[in-house]
């Protein structure tokens, strides 16, 4: 038969009180507990919120300076395309101006070589070269030997000469005189001397006897230092004893254009 202990009440009772206090004790801890992370999760959510916040204005701040930028390559772009056709407005201008000279020239050449047509090749020759017309006349159609006094037959060549230059605009004229590699005796110091006088004679004539303008001539002399042929031989020499009347247009609208 089984025993039955009973326990006084006072210690049921005292029993029960410090279970029930320390269950107190407990909750209070675990209520503490939560309290405090309560208070470091409302922590960690303001921190998360001001980051969140900061995100969100940087973002807004990068994607303005996307924009910013963006429009700036566009405009940069704009810009660029609108260089791109500048230029090739001038490449076609320019190339449009190269072609009139040409034109010019070549229809300058014709003219000068149709009124010259009675002298012979080896009288004269007419012809384009770096952009201009060079008119190339011989000792033996101007001059004789050593002389610097135009033969007649010469100045029919030059009045026919003055005549297209006088009915032809915005072109100038250099008188360029030339000799071959013979020393020069008598009444010109040497071939320096010679080659000035002979295109001082011909501006002369083209000045004063058939009207030319002055003011688009110029005279020049360079003596035996430009040969166009060998001097070792007659033939050679006489091509170098030559008179050139070299005609340049007006490169006024050319100059502009390549130092825009």
């Amino acid at each position: 038969m089984k025993k039955i202990i009973l326990l006084p009440l006072a210690a049921v009772l005292i029993l029960s009180a410090c279970v029930s206090k320390r269950k107190f004790h407990d909750e209070q801890k675990r209520v503490s507990q939560l309290q405090k992370d309560s208070v470091g999760t409302h922590s960690s959510l303001n921190d998360c919120n001001l980051k969140t916040a900061s995100l969100e204005s940087e973002k807004s701040e990068l994607q303005k300076s996307m924009s910013d930028l963006s429009s700036s390559a566009q405009s940069t772009i704009n810009k660029s395309n609108m260089t791109i056709a500048e230029q090739a407005k001038r490449l076609k201008d320019l190339q449009t101006l190269i072609q009139s000279q040409k034109d010019i020239l070549n229809k300058l050449k014709k003219t000068i070589a149709d009124a010259l047509v009675n002298f012979k090749p080896d009288e004269l020759t007419v012809e384009v070269k770096d952009g201009r017309l060079y008119v190339s006349l011989q000792e033996k159609l101007l001059f004789k030997s050593g002389s610097a006094s135009v033969d007649p037959k010469g100045k029919e060549a030059l009045q026919t000469l003055a005549t297209v230059l006088n009915t032809t605009q915005d072109i100038s004229v250099m008188i360029e005189g030339h000799t071959d590699n013979v020393p020069v005796s008598g009444k010109y110091e040497d071939n320096w001397a010679l080659s000035v006088a002979r295109s001082t004679a011909i501006v002369r004539i083209l000045t004063q006897d058939y009207k030319v303008d002055p003011k688009t001539i110029l005279a020049s002399g360079r003596a035996e230092y430009f040969p166009v042929a060998d001097n070792g031989s007659p033939e050679g020499k006489a091509r170098n004893r030559r008179t050139e009347i070299i005609l340049t247009p007006n490169l006024t609208e050319l100059f502009k254009l390549i130092n825009q």
